[in-house]
């Protein structure tokens, strides 16, 4: 989907009359966004937030409109030009205005900032772990290229460049990404995506016998899902492994709670000295 303004010139070179135009808005089947700039009527808010104030939605706010994770968006973060000086009074909803200068130039009627720029946003605004999250998403789902990772960091105050070794486009969600930062501060060995036979593919693998896996509710609701889950537990109980099962709500929002639930089971296998 592409998030970009309908100009006045625009509609007028295809035909529109101003008259079209006025019973196209009040029809609902066009949104006035500002003098000479017009939207589709399923324009998210925050984009048409960001058109009054002839900016771009920029940061969290962005990315969750790409279907990258972030932990939360709390109102509409936006991107203005380092040169606006007279900006239109700005609604309730944006929480913030950026003024970086961006690292690629948008198309002239787009109104979000390209993905690589709304990264470099996040980042300064998310808590480390969360911004670590945001970047593996970006890379599962082909908004962020791997070869564009050195670029972003470089964009980055110095004191970021340390979050880049803990990136991996692997996580298939932002709690998997967010659980494996846990277990990586506890000091076991991990590995990410594991295919075990007769048992399929697991989120991550501790010491070679723990199975963690993030479960939310978006894709584990249904019984179905449910029961296989626990058949694929009871095989792997079967060859040896030990399965922990932890929803996504309490990566999130519990972080320490699941990090000493890990640390107990590690500390419970390993040989007591």
């Amino acid at each position: 989907m592409t998030f970009r303004l309908i100009r006045t010139g625009a509609l007028r070179a295809d035909g529109w009359s101003e008259r079209r135009i006025r019973a196209a808005v009040a029809a609902g089947d066009l949104a006035r966004l500002r003098p000479g700039a017009y939207g589709h009527p399923w324009l998210p808010d925050p984009c048409r937030s960001a058109a009054r104030i002839q900016g771009r939605v920029t940061c969290v706010s962005a990315l969750a409109l790409l279907g990258v994770f972030v932990l939360q968006t709390d109102g509409v973060h936006v991107h203005v030009p380092r040169t606006a000086s007279r900006l239109p009074a700005a609604d309730a909803s944006i929480r913030r205005i950026h003024r970086r200068r961006l690292l690629r130039t948008p198309h002239p009627d787009a109104l979000l900032v390209e993905p690589i720029d709304a990264l470099a946003d996040a980042v300064r605004c998310q808590p480390p772990r969360a911004a670590v999250a945001s970047i593996d998403s970006a890379l599962q789902l082909g908004v962020l290229r791997v070869d564009e990772l050195d670029e972003l960091f470089s964009a980055l105050p110095a004191r970021y460049r340390p979050l880049r070794r803990l990136v991996d486009g692997r996580a298939e969600a932002g709690g998997e990404s967010l659980l494996r930062l846990i277990a990586r501060g506890i000091g076991c060995r991990i590995e990410l995506q594991v295919l075990i036979v007769g048992v399929g593919r697991v989120d991550m693998l501790l010491d070679g016998w723990l199975i963690l896996e993030c479960d939310s509710r978006a894709f584990h609701s249904e019984w179905s899902v449910q029961r296989n889950d626990r058949r694929r537990d009871l095989e792997a109980a079967r060859q040896g492994y030990l399965t922990l099962r932890v929803i996504a709500e309490d990566v999130f929002s519990r972080p320490d709670a699941v990090r000493e639930a890990v640390a107990a089971l590690i500390r419970a296998r390993r040989p007591q000295r």
